[in-house]
């Protein structure tokens, strides 16, 4: 039987982190959640993740920031990133496999795109 994928989720504001993870659980993966993203990277080290789901905005850290160290820790699990900005700075390429426009993050659409990354890491 194989494992059930474990994501991360990181978002400093509750309501959209309570409401990824009742997605994701809801489409059978296990679901890490973090408040900061000191805390975020702290659970990606203690834990194994398959892939993170990413606010932009956060106070302590923004989602550039953590994605960046994420990718030092390990530059295979898939990175997703939700941002209200619609173009991708320079600086962020390369640092996400996607980036979301938040508002516009169809349940759907990202679970697809979230299957394929997990389905892409595995390949790899």
């Amino acid at each position: 039987m194989e494992r059930k994928a474990t994501i991360l989720c990181i978002d400093d504001e509750q309501p959209g982190r309570l409401i990824r993870k009742m997605l994701l659980e809801s489409a059978g993966y296990d679901v890490l959640t973090a408040a900061s993203g000191r805390e975020g990277l702290q659970l990606f080290r203690s834990q194994p993740v398959d892939a993170v789901v990413l606010d932009y905005w956060m106070a302590d850290m923004n989602g550039l920031a953590v994605a960046r160290e994420l990718r030092q820790l390990n530059r295979n699990t898939p990175i997703i990133v939700l941002s209200a900005y619609v173009p991708i700075l320079d600086e962020a390429i390369g640092l996400a496999d996607l980036w979301v426009r938040k508002g516009e993050e169809n349940p759907e659409f990202l679970l697809a795109r979230l299957k394929e990354l997990l389905q892409k890491r595995r390949q790899n």
